[in-house]
């Protein structure tokens, strides 16, 4: 298992984000955004160039993150909350919607963004897991 400083906070956006894609340099740890148009990373090196230097961090799936939320809303028990978000997540764009409509119930807002944090924890340290590696610290 390789061990590597790797920012966990960084690691959980990453895994969280689909504006643009995301690279663990597997020298130095560090997570790198790559903007759609720019090149992926190590590219532009003229003379060494490495492969396999950088690995590609594959965000949650959309499946993932309906699941995510659907867990979340089993442990809410909210009377007014609960069926808006689940009428939310079987709609027209759940994961937007679901967000929206979390806006009008703020307590559950709070507790949602505490057990997404968790839930996206557990996720990077699975992701360093399945990709043989191990977070020094951050």
């Amino acid at each position: 298992m390789q061990a590597l400083t790797i920012d966990l906070d960084h690691l959980q956006q990453a895994l969280d984000s689909y504006a643009s894609d995301h690279y663990l340099d597997l020298e130095s740890g560090e997570i790198r955004a790559i903007t759609p148009g720019e090149p992926l990373p190590g590219s532009d090196e003229k003379y060494a160039v490495q492969p396999d230097r950088y690995l590609h961090i594959e965000p949650l799936g959309q499946a993932q993150a309906l699941a995510m939320r659907a867990e979340f809303l089993f442990a809410q028990p909210h009377p007014h909350a609960h069926p808006i978000l689940i009428a939310a997540l079987e709609g027209r764009r759940p994961l937007r919607t679901f967000d929206y409509k979390l806006e009008d119930f703020p307590e559950v807002r709070n507790a949602w963004h505490a057990y997404r944090l968790a839930r996206l924890r557990e996720y990077a340290l699975a992701w360093l897991e399945e990709n043989d590696l191990e977070s020094l610290g951050h």
